[in-house]
This record gives structure tokens, sequence and C-alpha cells, in this order.
């Protein structure tokens, strides 16, 4: 039987395509756990102007914070901004009912940070970069005594 559809690799796909691709899944995932859908946060840190100097992308879901973004200029960092941005984070999840949270990062990124902000890492892909690696990481989260 001949089949109507192909596979072609797109080596730049068009947005409108990755929505539709990502939306998908996300509605399959919804249907697996009782309609439960990923909950944003943005930790943000602004200039006096309100602009967006650096700040952290989350989400939490099933139970799970997950930090998907951490960013901060050059300018700005060791100055207690990442700290507090992940302090913030952790503090919404546990609002939002989580008790653990999962990050990754990569080793030129802010393995150290992490780790001092007491994550532990459970899996590291070596060579990912070429000569690097790839780790990711978790905590338990603790309510405020």
């Amino acid at each position: 039987m001949e089949s109507s559809y192909k596979v072609a690799l797109e080596a730049e796909p068009a947005p409108a395509d990755m929505h539709t691709l990502v939306n998908g899944l996300t509605e399959f995932n919804a249907m697996q756990t009782g309609g439960q859908m990923p909950d944003y946060l943005l930790v943000s840190v602004r200039d006096s102007a309100g602009q967006l100097a650096g700040g952290l992308l989350g989400a939490t879901y099933l139970g799970w914070l997950q930090i998907q973004i951490v960013w901060m200029p050059d300018s700005l960092r060791g100055q207690g901004y990442g700290q507090e941005l992940m302090e913030a984070a952790e503090k919404e999840g546990l609002r939002r009912g989580c008790n653990k949270v999962f990050l990754e990062t990569f080793s030129f990124q802010a393995l150290p940070f992490y780790e001092k902000c007491g994550y532990k890492v459970f899996s590291r892909l070596a060579d990912f970069p070429p000569g690097g690696a790839r780790y990711a990481l978790t905590k338990d989260l603790q309510p405020a005594a």
C-alpha cells in the first residue's frame, strides 16, 4: 500500500511548524497526565527603567519544578542575583506543591554555581559538547523553617 506521507529533513524549520509539534506533544502529554500542563514562571532582574537584565525561566509540572533557563550578563555575575533567582524559583515551586527541582547545564556554564546552591549531579553525558559534558541535577526542596 502506498502512503501519501513523506519524511523530509528541514534544516531551517518554520516557527509555525515547530509550534505545531510542541503543541501536539503537549496535548498528548496532557491526555496521559489527567490534563496537567506546565505552569511557567519567570524570575527577573530588571534595571531602574524596568528593562530585563537577566533572569530565570522555569515551569512547575507533575510535582516538579524544572528550571529551563538561567541567564545573567557578565556585568551582573558574582553579585548575588543568581542566588536570589534560584531561591525565588524554589520558593514558588514549593508554593505550587513541588518538592523536587530539576535542571540541566553544560560544563562551560554554571555547574559549580548550582552545586553551591545544593544541587546534586545525577547524570553526566560526556562529550556533549565535544571535550565537555552535559549535566542533569536535582535538589529536594524544603519548606523554610
